[in-house]
């Protein structure tokens, strides 16, 4: 999913690179066709957030990374990774930005 979010900021001008990158994404995701989630009974049945964000790691724009995911016993039920629409001034920033996102989804 990151390697795709990432290819995907170079859709109006794509290079030669970015073609051979999405190529390599293809093959991967071919290659494992029959993975898959397993969800399997389990004693402690509930839900859990996980989030994180990095502050400023684009070097293009300075903009920070927010993501997150949510398991439902043995499984992640929901994620997400996408760039923050804003540059966040401090790694606090970034993550209550992360963290509003994430509560959003849990509502």
């Amino acid at each position: 999913m990151f390697a795709v979010s990432v290819v995907s900021r170079f859709m109006n001008s794509p290079s030669a690179q970015h073609f051979g990158t999405v190529k390599r994404i293809l093959r991967y995701v071919s290659g494992t066709l029959n993975f898959g989630l397993l969800y399997t009974p389990s004693e402690n049945f509930c839900l859990i957030e996980h989030s994180d964000s990095d502050w400023g790691n684009s070097l293009d724009d300075r903009r920070s990374t927010t993501g997150w995911c949510f398991t439902l016993g043995s499984a992640v039920i929901a994620w997400s990774s996408k760039k923050q629409a804003i540059a966040a001034l401090s790694s606090s920033e970034a993550e209550y930005i992360t963290l509003s996102a994430a509560a959003c989804e849990t509502v």
